[in-house]
């Protein structure tokens, strides 16, 4: 299958590595892995917060950074100069950004530094031979990769997650991108009714469906557990911590003994560590942990009861996709593509978002049963292992690759099933 591609695929989002986006990190794996040249690129280098362990370290060392080599007046000079022994691609490219920039000076500013980094990008890929280039993440580092694209001829495609990109796609031109990629990776059946909500209908042929994925091995271990109820994710105000915060001040009259981990940080931390505060009695049950590489996940997931993610909005949860993998109950909000993943009442329990008095009787339900418990954990290990294994899931987003590059019929909507 590979043998088609004739040449590597760029990968390209923001920030690479991140330890909140380590599905992007065993995606890359699980294509090499299946025999795809994967050469990863970013637009900005990670922070040392993010590098929690070997894995973000390796991956940062190999990856190319656009900004910083923008940045560097000879290689900005050297990939605009390239750039322009192309002059109808320069023009059209430039020309593109200018249509596509958001209204105002700052919109067009903004543009105009994704341009200079495209040319950046492209002058990279064609010295490196890249036959196709795919992003992740459909906001900035995708409007680089559409410029990309228009400059130097390599096609290119985009995974598409939410749910922030669908409070402002007229900002970030979502209909653009869809109607210039050669295919769009949607990460579940809502994201994919987003995109065709904001594209035209000749593109929706195109709208295919890849769930982000896990390796369910990491994640052994009986279902169920007595341990601590567990968060997982950016302290930031979009997951609804203050929520579970309520909750858990309320339920501990009912259970003294309830303690609170939250893994993770983030620009709110420092209000959330406030929140906590302002419950009487609730600060020695709470814990705040910071962020923790996938290993440390793995191990603090083993150990709890539940994981609970009381989030405003969502995509499909990578955290909650990991929870289940390790055979633990679930409790998350009715928002976005979780009912795709979370099954109420099977493989854990699906609670209004913003309702703390709901999200606390569920926790309630769950604490009380241990035995609901080891049933709800271990259907969703079943739901993960069939739907959400990164490698089929990688073997997915192949199918589309080689299809798009070559002459293959187009595969439907959902790569390597039949689908109607």
């Amino acid at each position: 299958m590979t043998d088609a591609m004739n040449g590597p695929i760029a990968y390209l989002t923001g920030e690479y590595p991140r330890a909140t986006d380590t599905f992007i990190q065993r995606e890359v794996a699980a294509l090499r892995d299946l025999g795809f040249g994967i050469e990863t690129f970013s637009i900005r280098r990670t922070g040392a917060e993010h590098i929690v362990g070997p894995e973000q370290k390796a991956e940062q060392d190999r990856t190319f950074h656009v900004l910083a080599a923008t940045a560097r007046p000879l290689r900005f000079l050297r990939a605009q100069a390239s750039a322009m022994r192309a002059p109808r691609r320069y023009l059209s490219a430039l020309s593109l950004a200018w249509r596509t920039a958001p209204t105002g000076l700052r919109g067009r500013l903004y543009n105009m530094i994704y341009f200079a980094e495209a040319a950046t990008l492209a002058h990279e890929m064609k010295a490196r031979g890249i036959v196709h280039l795919h992003n992740h993440i459909a906001k900035s580092s995708c409007s680089v990769a559409m410029l990309a694209s228009e400059l130097s001829g390599i096609p290119f495609s985009f995974t598409l997650h939410g749910p922030d990109i669908f409070f402002e796609p007229h900002h970030w031109r979502l209909d653009a991108k869809i109607a210039r990629a050669s295919f769009v990776a949607c990460i579940s059946e809502f994201c994919r009714s987003q995109a065709m909500l904001f594209s035209d209908r000749t593109h929706w042929d195109k709208l295919h469906i890849v769930h982000c994925g896990i390796d369910p091995s990491r994640y052994d271990g009986p279902p169920g557990g007595a341990g601590p109820i567990l968060f997982v994710g950016r302290l930031a105000s979009v997951k609804g911590i203050p929520v579970l915060l309520d909750a858990m001040a309320r339920l501990r009259g009912a259970y003294p003994d309830a303690r609170l981990v939250l893994v993770g940080d983030g620009p709110e931390r420092p209000a959330i560590e406030a929140a906590a505060r302002a419950h009487p009695g609730l600060t020695p049950a709470v814990t705040f942990l910071g962020y923790q590489s996938q290993d440390e996940v793995a191990r603090h997931l083993a150990s709890a009861s539940m994981l609970v993610l009381p989030s405003f909005a969502e995509g499909v949860p990578v955290v909650l996709m990991e929870a289940m993998a390790a055979g633990k109950p679930v409790i998350a909000t009715q928002v976005g593509g979780v009912a795709e993943l979370v099954q109420d009442g099977v493989s854990g329990r699906l609670v209004p978002a913003g309702d703390d008095r709901t999200l606390e009787a569920a926790i309630k339900g769950l604490l009380s049963d241990p035995k609901a418990r080891a049933r709800m954990g271990e259907a969703g290990r079943r739901t993960v292992r069939q739907e959400f294994d990164a490698m089929e899931e990688a073997a997915r987003l192949g199918i589309l690759f080689v299809s798009y590059h070559s002459d293959q019929a187009r595969p439907g909507k959902r790569p390597g099933r039949t689908e109607p």
